[in-house]
């Protein structure tokens, strides 16, 4: 680096911080920036930093290859300021211009469109966010619940709809794992015979931002550094941190990210939120406000964080694996759509909650859940690429009786999705490829394009004509025609800024929090405490813990000690919340459809005995995998998996029906799972997998000459560890357990 290069760092530095910082030599590398953040958000401003010393650019010539003498620099950004592309100086980038702080959010906004439109086509032509992706098909079946709030037709009692979900990761591309930490994706489009609808739904209720101006920069933190393209598909690093600890409106959502819900065990036992509140409208046109919930039949469930990386090597792609192996086993997935109904009242509000800020939840204690439909996926996809890949959401695609808010994050994505397709899937028919086309009759009017597949008859695509006999005409209510919900803009200016009851950060983070039982407030402390530790910058940290102070001091002081930090005290009084037992995913019983039992088998096991508990593991809706020294056959019975292809995180309970001496190919050579075999009485792998399944909280169950394996490896008589004379005694213990999804008093926890 030359001298006047690092002169300018160190002066940017003293400019930003009142003080030289030693910036150009690091003692470790993996510095995310050319020099290092401070604890409080800079504001002086000044020019664009340096790269680092290691960067290099382009050489800088002219399109016809001169060279311009300019330095590589030039070619990136210039100036202190934020601007548009042509150069106009911006004053704010956080809300979009709105009709009113509460009001809809303005067509003029040509900042918003700018900066969302660059934003949708950054990537070609995977997709930006939730790129990689599961679908399947299935059928709604409708309770006729909801008939008295909506008039929308596909929620009449007994009316089933075909329907196509895909679920999702955020921030990973199409090659990343399954299992990352990370938001889900849950959308489903149902093809109703009044307008497809498409639910755009997640796995977690609420969102990183209040206002969808805000979209690219939470991704563009999240994502990889933009130099390096690391890290992938993951939170775990400066850039995400960096965003959320200034950014705080993000701690809601970061705390169920850092919770056992950014890890679920598969899309089956996975919740799905619509985050915003909806306008219904009746038959009547009366409306209530409403927000969308998928309640999964099996319980939520998740994995732990040891799994998720095993994973993440082992089988990255274990959720769609798990989807589509249960769908063809007859098992398959099933959720109950509900809703949480509120007046449609002037203030938009319910108990104190603003419905328009889709960084709050209400607790289902305040406003119910009520079931208006199940869902149940039956059918894999043909083609992945024909149906996964293309099939286009849009939270627009509405039908007559459900509406949209005012909702700054929801207005933003009215606009994005659309745009986001003429670049993905080529133009604007996308609404024509097969998975897209919708099970209504369409005269749209809409004419030509890239990829047209439509043959359109008629002269007068426009209205009103008369060459065409006046067709298509317009719709009223006796035909179904969507309802836009006339709702009263009060008199307001317009203006780039949120309603006050949107500065609340922390109390519904705090109320999540105290929501947890003791385990998963565990589980809470070492995500924060992993995540910030792979930060590499130490004022990142400290500016996250004092997020985490003001949401609660134990969570920040025990995620201060894992980081080697003093805790700091709060600089906002603690919020005073009721918990919500409802966001606990511990602490209730739930159907074992579909869960999958290891069995180990030797050459020398009761074999009767063995296939007398394999057919009840298929009567009670399990999927039952026998693990066997060998490939092939275990007398008549089929084996699934060998001790080297097995590993613990593809199963829910683990059954040991033998204790298998070390098999031929137990060689630390061949398989290092194997270990030191040559001293082992058991083979090690089958060791390996109890240890695993203990470690995490799985039910293990033996008999007959299993037994002495649980003695070995040191767990006997620990809870939910089983013993019993015969398969069928033992299975039947570990069933019970198995709904519990844990046995999580295996593990006291050290904070209440």
């Amino acid at each position: 680096m030359s001298s006047n290069t690092a002169k300018a760092v160190k002066g940017v530095v003293e400019a930003a911080t009142g003080k030289v910082a030693d910036i150009l030599t690091p003692d470790v590398p993996g510095a995310p920036g050319s020099a290092p953040p401070t604890a409080v958000e800079p504001t002086t401003p000044h020019d664009p930093l340096p790269p680092k010393k290691e960067q290099g650019a382009p050489e800088t010539r002219t399109p016809t290859g001169a060279r311009t003498g300019a330095p590589s620099t030039a070619n990136g950004q210039q100036g202190a300021f934020l601007t548009t592309s042509q150069g106009a100086r911006l004053r704010d980038t956080d809300h979009s211009l709105k009709a009113g702080p509460r009001g809809p959010v303005l067509l003029q906004d040509h900042h918003l469109r700018e900066k969302i439109t660059h934003f949708d086509h950054e990537r070609i032509p995977e997709r930006v966010v939730h790129a990689r992706g599961a679908g399947a098909h299935g059928v709604f079946t409708a309770y006729g619940a909801a008939e008295a709030v909506t008039r929308a037709g596909f929620l009449k009692k007994g009316r089933e709809t075909d329907v196509f979900v895909r679920f999702s990761t955020v921030l990973g591309s199409r090659g990343s794992a399954d299992t990352v930490r990370d938001t889900r994706g849950f959308a489903t489009k149902f093809y109703t015979d009044e307008g497809t609808f498409d639910l755009v739904a997640n796995n977690i209720p609420v969102f990183f931002i209040q206002d969808a101006i805000k979209f690219p920069d939470v991704i563009h933190a999240g994502k990889p550094h933009p130099d390096r393209e690391i890290p992938q598909a993951q939170s775990a690093h400066d850039t995400f941190w960096d965003f959320v600890s200034l950014h705080t409106e993000a701690q809601h959502h970061t705390m169920w990210n850092m919770s056992d819900r950014g890890i679920p065990r598969s899309y089956r036992t996975m919740e799905g939120f619509g985050v915003h509140s909806f306008r219904l409208v009746n038959e009547a046109g009366e409306t209530v406000l409403a927000k969308f919930h998928w309640k999964p039949k099996l319980g939520v469930h998740s994995l732990t964080w040891e799994e998720a990386q095993l994973l993440g090597g082992i089988d990255p792609d274990f959720h769609r694996r798990d989807l589509y192996d249960a769908i063809e086993a007859g098992a398959y997935p099933e959720w109950e759509l509900g809703i949480q109904v509120f007046p449609d009242t002037p203030e938009e509000t319910f108990a104190g909650i603003d419905l328009l800020d889709p960084t709050k939840i209400v607790p289902e204690e305040l406003a119910p859940v009520q079931p208006i439909g199940k869902l149940t996926l039956n059918r894999t996809p043909t083609n992945f690429f024909a149906e996964t890949e293309q099939v286009a959401f849009h939270v627009g695609h509405l039908p007559p009786g459900i509406d949209v808010t005012n909702d700054p994050l929801l207005q933003g994505r009215l606009f994005s999705y659309v745009d986001t397709q003429l670049t993905r899937l080529g133009g604007p028919n996308f609404s024509q490829i097969p998975i897209n086309r919708p099970h209504a009759a369409v005269n749209d009017m809409l004419r030509d394009g890239f990829h047209q597949h439509a043959v359109h008859a008629g002269v007068a695509p426009y209205r009103p004509n008369s060459l065409d006999g006046g067709n298509p005409f317009p719709a009223g209510d006796a035909e179904h025609a969507f309802v836009d919900v006339p709702v009263t803009v009060a008199e307001a200016p317009k203006v780039r800024a949120n309603p006050a009851s949107f500065d609340d950060h922390h109390s519904q983070a705090r109320l999540f929090w105290l929501s947890m039982s003791p385990v998963e407030k565990e589980h809470i402390i070492r995500a924060y405490t992993f995540e910030l530790g792979k930060c590499y910058h130490q004022a990142i940290k400290e500016r996250q813990l004092q997020s985490l102070a003001n949401i609660d001091p134990v969570l920040c002081a025990q995620v201060a000690t894992g980081l080697g930090l003093p805790a700091p005290e709060p600089t906002v009084p603690l919020a005073d919340v009721a918990p919500s037992p409802a966001l606990s995913q511990v602490g209730r019983l739930w159907p074992t459809d579909g869960r999958t039992i290891g069995i180990v088998v030797g050459a020398d096991s009761d074999l009767d005995g063995v296939g007398q508990v394999r057919r009840e593991v298929l009567a009670a809706g399990m999927v039952p995998l026998l693990i066997a020294p060998h490939g092939g056959k275990v007398g008549d019975l089929p084996v699934q998996r060998t001790f080297a292809t097995g590993r613990s995180v593809e199963f829910d309970a683990l059954l040991l029906a033998a204790a298998p001496a070390p098999a031929p190919d137990a060689l630390p050579a061949r398989d290092a799972k194997a270990g030191a075999a040559d001293s082992a009485s058991v083979d090690p792998r089958v060791l390996l997998l109890v240890q695993e399944c203990w470690r995490h909280a799985k039910a293990v169950g033996a008999w007959g000459d299993g037994v002495p394996v649980l003695d070995q490896v040191g767990v006997t008589g620990t809870p939910g560890v089983v013993t019993g004379g015969s398969g069928t005694e033992v299975f039947t213990t570990v069933r019970q357990l198995l709904a519990a999804h844990r046995v999580w008093e295996r593990f006291p926890a050290a904070v209440a």
